[in-house]
């Protein structure tokens, strides 16, 4: 994926001169102005203030760049400037005072964020550091969660509490239970080993439903396949090296699929390869009559174009079938191209999509759609986003893992479903 670019306008002017031609300005009258224009500065308000203090990511809108950190000067006076509404209806769902807030940064890409609403903390991965975070709410402690996490990607909560993780390097689905202890929920179909699942949900029936796409094999997000295999057919690469000596092995068996795993433990694609292409995350309508999926580029080791960066939906049928596949949103908004992947449903059906539109900085972070797939609200972020979770006490706070930082923002609607 690719990372919004960093770089600071360059400044004018040059350094090291020596020499003062005659009549020109004094070193302490050149100061003096300085800070007459800090003063003139000070009275601008919060805004001007922004320019000193730690360096921020670029702003999405804002001259100076908005400081993100706990310590940067306020920017809410009523709503978020960050948070667009694109439609009259996103109204309702935006959260008046209340500001887009980073609560953590230091990850290298972090994804995978869900709400345990019982121990009311939010845990994420953070893939290529190999480990799980967790933000505890009533104070904003966060510390290690697991490690190694063997590169897990996507999170939940099940309707029963126990975390549900998909791991890249071990190329499967456990459920973490009750009692500590770890179950392997799916790694073989067919008998060949699944790619690197990404995003997982569960149906109200009890069922598990994950995605399959390739990107954990890959150096950064996992392990690539051993030598000959799709993502390492040079066989340069030694995907052994810094790894347990169980990993290594693997190659890619199996197309980029969909899979349902039945509470009796049977494993079924539910939408195959040519449905669509690297399938990343998904989540259910609120009344589990839909799936969303997002498709999103082209993986390591796939022969074929990979997806497009857009969301398709399908109805779930009354025997866990899925039938009368649809483009949901190419999610182009305003000739961008904003790629989805993580995605979650509120209570009234709209889909929130994170947003990866690259170096296009303002249209990185959460597309929310309505039910019919119109784009009506944006939140804008510094960072590209990966995913998203509803959660809180209220479950009316939307949690953003975006690249390297978890943001957060109180909204007044609701996630649909735990996790």
């Amino acid at each position: 994926m690719q990372a919004i670019d960093r770089r600071a306008p360059a400044m004018n002017g040059a350094a090291g001169a020596t020499d003062r031609p005659a009549g020109a300005p004094t070193r302490r009258a050149l100061l003096g102005g300085v800070g007459a224009l800090a003063g003139a500065a000070a009275l601008a308000g919060p805004a001007a203030a922004q320019s000193s203090g730690p360096v921020a990511p670029p702003s999405t809108v804002t001259q100076p760049p908005r400081d993100f950190s706990p310590g940067g000067a306020p920017t809410t006076y009523f709503t978020d400037p960050d948070v667009l509404v694109l439609d009259p209806s996103f109204d309702g769902m935006v959260q008046v005072n209340a500001a887009i807030q980073r609560i953590w940064t230091g990850g290298l890409w972090c994804e995978g964020p869900a709400w345990n609403a019982v121990g009311r903390y939010l845990v994420w991965s953070d893939i290529p550091n190999n480990r799980q975070m967790r933000w505890i709410e009533d104070d904003g402690h966060v510390s290690v969660f697991r490690h190694p996490s063997n590169n897990s990607n996507g999170n939940t909560f099940d309707h029963q509490g126990r975390q549900l993780s998909c791991e890249h390097l071990t190329r499967r689905v456990v459920r973490y239970e009750l009692d500590g202890s770890v179950t392997v929920l799916a790694d073989r179909f067919n008998g060949k080993r699944l790619n690197s699942p990404n995003d997982v949900v569960q149906h109200r029936d009890g069922s598990y439903w994950f995605t399959d796409p390739p990107y954990g094999g890959q150096l950064y997000e996992g392990a690539p396949d051993a030598p000959g295999g799709p993502s390492n057919r040079s066989g340069r690469i030694n995907p052994r090296l810094g790894q347990p000596p169980e990993i290594g092995a693997a190659v890619r068996e199996l197309p980029t699929q969909v899979y349902r795993l039945d509470p009796s433990g049977r494993l079924d694609v539910v939408i195959a390869d040519d449905g669509v292409p690297d399938p990343n995350g998904l989540c259910f309508s609120p009344n589990f009559n839909r799936l969303y999926v997002a498709s999103t580029g082209k993986g390591p080791g796939d022969t074929h174009a990979g997806g497009k960066g857009e969301i398709y939906v399908y109805d779930v049928t009354p025997d866990m079938k899925l039938a009368n596949r649809q483009l949901f949103s190419d999610c182009m908004v305003d000739g961008v191209k904003c790629g989805p992947d993580g995605l979650r449903c509120d209570v009234d059906g709209n889909v929130w999509s994170s947003s990866n539109a690259g170096r296009a900085v303002g249209y990185s972070g959460v597309v929310i759609f309505n039910p019919g797939g119109k784009p009506i609200g944006r939140i804008r972020l510094p960072e590209v986003c990966g995913n998203v979770c509803f959660g809180g006490p209220k479950r009316n706070r939307l949690f953003m893992a975006a690249s390297q930082s978890i943001y957060a923002i109180y909204l007044s609607t609701q996630g649909a479903a735990p996790g």
